[in-house]
């Protein structure tokens, strides 16, 4: 809770990618809240208001995941929000003369994009939901200790410099709207 507030302000890509690792985080602890407050909570160096505002926490994702039905695969809505927000943004700046430079970055992450979806079967998916994939699923791999090959590194090198733009620009978006809204 305490590190999505922080990497919500500060980098929505690493919080949403931080949320799919909580979601599965608790698939792991089997929805149990006692587990997630030994293995989780109560190694947090706050004090108890602060832990019982965590459990409470955990405790209503637990609940949504189980609403949504989402305790085996996908993602809860909020999170699938905050990739729709940054699909908009996404669209908005590539179809922007504004903004060369995002569009520059997309067309040169778009090869990798395509191969990942190729080799992961993954047609439906959107460029975003690929680039997270992928990113998530290496930050696995290194949890796992798994080895990581050569054109996978190349591959997420540039998803990574490409997705840190776009979350800057989803930064700068929310302090100053980039474009303006619509009715």
């Amino acid at each position: 809770m305490l590190t999505a507030r922080k990497l919500r302000g500060e980098n929505i890509a690493e919080y949403l990618l931080y949320m799919w690792q909580v979601e599965d985080m608790l698939r792991a602890a089997h929805f149990e809240i006692s587990v997630v407050r030994s293995a989780i909570i109560d190694a947090y160096p706050v004090g108890e208001a602060e832990k019982a505002e965590m459990e409470k926490w955990y405790s209503e994702l637990i609940d949504m995941m189980r609403i949504e039905g989402v305790m085996e695969k996908g993602h809860l809505q909020i999170n699938r929000n905050v990739l729709i927000q940054l699909t908009d943004l996404h669209l908005q700046l590539l179809a922007s003369t504004k903004y060369p430079e995002y569009g520059a970055e997309f067309y040169r992450t778009l090869p990798f994009i395509v191969e990942l979806r190729a080799k992961s079967g993954e047609e439906k998916a959107g460029e975003l939901e690929t680039c997270f994939n992928a990113l998530y699923g290496v930050l696995m791999m290194r949890l796992q200790g798994r080895e990581i090959s050569e054109d996978t590194q190349k591959a997420m090198k540039q998803i990574s410099r490409f997705v840190a733009m776009l979350a800057s620009f989803f930064r700068k978006d929310k302090e100053k709207p980039l474009f303006e809204k619509e009715d």
